[in-house]
């Protein structure tokens, strides 16, 4: 059996760590913080977009309706949500972070990001450009592949 060509680069032996120590480190602050993966992405998606819809939040996540809302009403138990009724439909929520993410111990979360981009802002812009181009193409043109892959198994070959 012969070695395909990305087995022994470098980068890719790099990117593959990056993205294990990446994951090892938000397991780690979700374990600190008793909040599981799904609730970690839904806290940052309510952070970045504050008054979100429940049904926004759902499609978001990929998840039902009535899975969003259990979620967000363990986390608004917990003290991490909280909801708002619409001031003009009071049959509409709005959804916002009830704890500040910017501070301990919820930035936990974004410590592995936030060194990241410490480091990123002392590239030369011209290598940062670079590397970002490199690693957004190769995320969709593998994205590209897998779907092709998931087509071919599901037998939906119109999609292609």
């Amino acid at each position: 059996m012969t070695a395909e060509p990305g087995d022994t680069s470098p980068l890719m032996t790099a990117l593959m760590l990056y993205s294990r120590e990446r994951e090892a480190a938000a397991a780690q602050a979700r374990k600190q913080l008793g909040v599981n993966e799904l609730d970690a992405r839904a806290l940052a998606f309510v952070g970045a977009h504050p008054g979100v819809r429940p049904s926004a939040l759902a499609a978001h996540l990929g998840v039902t309706s009535a899975g969003v809302t259990t979620m967000v009403e363990r986390l608004v138990r917990r003290g991490i949500l909280r909801r708002e009724a619409d001031e003009t439909d009071r049959r509409v929520n709005h959804i916002y972070v009830a704890v500040d993410l910017e501070n301990e111990p919820w930035s936990q979360l974004a410590h592995f990001d936030n060194t990241c981009r410490r480091i990123i802002a002392t590239l030369d812009p011209r290598v940062e450009a670079d590397l970002a181009s490199f690693l957004t193409h190769t995320a969709l043109a593998a994205r590209e592949q897998a779907g092709l892959a998931d087509r071919a198994t599901t037998g939906d070959a119109s999609a292609a």
